[in-house]
């Protein structure tokens, strides 16, 4: 399954949230409560980057992984991101439809054993119903503008198909123990897989050349003021 992709960012302030009971404060008047702090972590051209659009991402991964990434790895996932998001803007990328996005949640949800396994993962990621389709909506939103950019410039041919068949569908089914299905049979997903494959390869190129041409400041290893 293409793992997800997600870009959460917001042009708030920061905002404190300071933890513990007044009375327990007012009882101990030289103690100091706990502060949660969500902070700008990066500035991309006019935008800001959160720490809490970080934890989001970070949340969204341990639901579809089962773990995440380190702050930085999502920060960085999170620029490029923004680099997709602005151009699929700029190209009038199409919002995804709400049946795309109810589809799309359910492909999610199938991934897992069962939708009480699911359902366990997502309230242990803490993210809401609410937050996993938003995500899943961003996630379409992406892949959708990269699809419709580099698609056409993928060509998969039938020696790749057939290598891809015999090195990697065939060996994994037999270290699973399973009985693999024809080459006829998952040509298409193979093929497809193959054309993922392509997409990903020109996305990163593109993003590499695009890096070059913003200005980002990273704030993430600060200390919060």
């Amino acid at each position: 399954m293409k793992r997800a992709r997600q870009l959460r960012w917001t042009c708030c302030l920061a905002i404190l949230c300071v933890c513990g009971l007044a009375q327990a404060k007012s009882a101990q008047p030289n103690s100091r409560a706990q502060e949660v702090i969500d902070r700008m972590v990066a500035r991309v051209e006019d935008d800001i980057i959160l720490l809490s659009d970080i934890r989001l991402l970070s949340r969204y991964q341990m639901l579809v992984d089962g773990k995440s990434e380190s702050d930085g790895q999502i920060l960085d996932r999170l620029i490029d991101q923004w680099i997709v998001r602005n151009e699929a803007n700029v190209a009038r990328t199409p919002k995804p439809s709400e049946a795309e996005i109810d589809r799309a949640v359910q492909r999610l949800q199938q991934s897992f054993n069962s939708k009480d396994d699911f359902e366990a993962r997502r309230k242990l990621s803490g993210l809401s119903e609410a937050d996993v389709r938003s995500l899943t909506a961003d996630q379409l939103y992406l892949n959708n503008y990269l699809d419709s950019r580099f698609r056409a410039s993928v060509q998969v041919n039938e020696q790749a198909i057939e290598a891809f068949y015999q090195n990697a569908l065939l060996p994994r089914a037999k270290a699973r123990g399973q009985s693999p299905p024809t080459l006829d049979a998952a040509h298409d997903y193979i093929q497809e897989a193959l054309v993922q494959q392509g997409i990903n390869e020109q996305a990163d190129r593109w993003l590499n050349e695009s890096r070059a041409r913003i200005h980002v400041t990273k704030m993430l290893g600060e200390n919060p003021s």
